[in-house]
């Protein structure tokens, strides 16, 4: 009961959040309509920094605590909301349906990755309750050396080791890894899908009711708020593009985000050659040891179980 008291509390916290997000960001267009679009999503860039960097601050203080799954279900029901009552009035009726549809597979994939087991590592063998995050490095029992070939980082978040470990998705409340990680990158494509046609959408609804901005006082708000979701929707694909090429280049070079900022801590990933002046040290730099040709690493990275 106390678990589920403290869910609730959380998921609250989160839906507060993005509704003073979205307010925050719904100020912009409302007293910088005039202003160009880069303006726009500069100052709307800055007021997420604020309000976020603020409410974090703010949620710590008090000691409440926010889920960030239940902020990304939020924020995506907020949108669907927002297109569902004020865009799909200006678009035709196949982008209507088909922003929909995008909407439900995005809803459905995120419960799926929420739990979906990533690859934990559960077998008895490995005595997982006598390693801990540095057990790797150094002098290698038979179990660790077991994990190290199966590619299994430990996962300070999930306090366990993970298969094929990429990184902790604090969005997604779970690790992505061996069993998740094709699953993670068909949900990235999605999310990048469904905010770019919401930002179509939300375009010809901008363009097609600007007139009435001068008309009526309540059709000016509107336009506000279609304007200020389209800002939200920029700034998301803004980054998360970049991240999707990120993981397409982790892909067709077959490494994981977790051994290419720490490869340093792992010695397959290190390649030690001499000082070439004579003094007594080694020069140590980065080579992959998995990596078997672009077409290779996508095959495997398509056959991931």
């Amino acid at each position: 009961m106390l678990a589920w008291s403290k869910s609730i509390g959380r998921c609250t916290v989160s839906f507060i959040s993005v509704l003073l997000t979205q307010l925050a960001l719904f100020l912009v267009p409302l007293f910088f309509s005039a202003s160009p679009i880069l303006i726009q999503l500069t100052l709307s860039a800055l007021v997420l920094v604020v309000v976020l960097g603020f409410g974090g601050w703010c949620k710590r203080l008090l000691g409440f605590n926010a889920s960030a799954p239940a902020f990304v279900f939020c924020s995506i029901f907020f949108i669907w909301g927002v297109h569902i009552a004020i865009v799909r009035q200006a678009i035709s009726p196949v982008m209507d349906v088909l922003f929909n549809v995008e909407m439900i597979m995005l809803i459905i994939g995120l419960f799926r990755i929420m739990l979906k087991d990533p690859g934990f590592v559960v077998s008895e063998s490995f005595s997982l309750g006598k390693l801990n995050d540095n057990s790797v490095l150094g002098v290698q029992t038979h179990n660790e050396s077991s994990l190290l070939q199966m590619r299994a980082r430990y996962c300070k978040s999930c306090q366990t080791y993970v298969q094929g470990f990429d990184h902790h998705c604090p969005a997604f409340g779970n690790c992505i890894g061996q069993k998740n990680y094709v699953l993670f990158m068909v949900l990235l494509v999605g999310f990048i899908t469904a905010e770019i046609s919401y930002i179509v959408c939300s375009s010809q609804f901008t363009s097609k009711f600007r007139v009435l901005e001068e008309n009526r006082v309540e059709s000016g708000s509107i336009l506000v708020m279609a304007r200020s979701t389209l800002l939200f929707c920029v700034l998301q694909v803004l980054w998360q593009g970049p991240f999707l090429i990120w993981h397409v280049y982790c892909i067709c070079f077959n490494i994981r985000t977790e051994e290419w900022v720490n490869w340093k801590n792992y010695p397959a990933f290190q390649l030690n050659a001499s000082s070439l002046s004579g003094e007594n040290y080694q020069e140590t730099s980065f080579k992959n040891p998995h990596n078997k040709g672009i077409l290779q690493n996508v095959k495997e990275f398509l056959t991931l179980k």
